[in-house]
């Protein structure tokens, strides 16, 4: 098996290994699954003056084709060297290209597959788990150590020191997709240019809009009722680059967090009680949309909703074209619903 270990990650994409030309990136942090793309594929071409040297497929098309991946990675490059390949899974089945590619006598060649967040034992992730001459690697939502490493080298690199609850308060405000957070710390650094140091005042004036860049506030407005926030929020979330079925697959995280809160409620306990007790900690800001939708939903409604959710993601992934607007539409019934109760 060559599933990497989260403590293998940094190291498996400090350097091109030639023995395992392929590398699966995939999980339901997007924006961590380009950034590492990005990265590898810079590295891959490292050393190459060709300027055709990197060839950008799309994954709904090889589907079609299966032989064109082993013959775009076996064609030698026009000015010589390595041949790097970016390829973007769709809603297709890649698994034969990817396997006659595994297969095939491919030499002086990388492959940079990027895919949505895959369940174990899922067709593209089995195989390139089951290859020697693959690797997988999982893009999880970032942590408070990743974010807090995010944010101390990004910092450093611009030479502008930040405050410790300045710190503090910029990692609650940063969401779960890693080029979001990235963008929000890039503004901040840019507005506090000049500054001797970052502080709470300059992380309130320009990121105090960040929490609406992460998936949690998509949620959050849905079950509390709000159509027009959640639209905005959707609207801001699908112009970062995050995917219907990711964006869906986290509001189902974040229906059956409410769902086990709303059984505590049940239970007795007060809804401002039950958001306190929640694992992971809920953030203030999101405390009085989660203790609103408490109020609003029963377990029953709470119920019907994930089966709302299920349907949506499932059309979003065999129709990726048409993901955004039947994730919208799934969010905004429940908005409506949640206004109704």
């Amino acid at each position: 098996m060559v599933a990497i270990r989260p403590a293998d990650v940094e190291a498996t994409l400090s350097r091109i290994d030639p023995l395992r030309p392929v590398l699966l990136l995939f999980g339901p942090d997007s924006g961590l699954v380009r950034e590492r793309a990005r990265a590898y594929l810079t590295r891959a071409q490292q050393g190459s003056d060709d300027p055709f040297g990197l060839i950008r497929l799309d994954g709904d098309e090889i589907s079609g084709d299966p032989g064109r991946l082993v013959d775009e990675a076996g064609t030698v490059a026009l000015f010589g060297g390595r041949r790097v390949i970016s390829l973007r899974a769709g809603s297709r089945n890649l698994v034969p290209a990817v396997e006659a590619l595994l297969a095939a006598p491919v030499s002086d060649a990388v492959v940079v597959i990027e895919a949505g967040d895959l369940k174990r034992g899922a067709g593209l992730r089995a195989l390139c788990e089951a290859s020697p001459r693959a690797s997988a690697i999982v893009c999880y939502a970032d942590t408070d150590r990743d974010l807090s490493r995010l944010i101390d080298t990004m910092t450093a690199e611009a030479a502008i020191p930040i405050e410790r609850d300045a710190r503090g308060e910029l990692m609650a405000l940063l969401g779960g997709d890693r080029m979001a957070s990235r963008g929000e710390i890039a503004k901040l650094l840019l507005y506090a240019a000049g500054e001797p140091r970052i502080t709470c005042e300059h992380v309130r004036a320009i990121v105090g809009d960040a929490s609406s860049l992460a998936l949690d506030e998509i949620a959050d407005s849905a079950f509390a009722g709000q159509p027009a926030e959640m639209s905005v929020a959707f609207g801001k979330a699908t112009h970062e680059g995050m995917r219907a079925d990711i964006i869906l697959g986290s509001v189902c995280r974040a229906a059956q967090a409410l769902h086990q809160m709303r059984v505590q409620v049940e239970q007795g306990a007060s809804p401002d009680r039950a958001v306190e007790s929640a694992r992971p900690a809920v953030h203030f800001r999101r405390k009085p949309l989660i203790e609103k939708a408490l109020r609003s939903w029963t377990l029953p409604r709470l119920q019907n909703a994930l089966l709302i959710l299920d349907d949506a993601l499932l059309a979003a992934r065999r129709h990726a074209g048409l993901g955004p607007a039947i994730a919208e539409r799934a969010l905004l019934q429940l908005a409506t619903q949640a206004r109704r109760g």
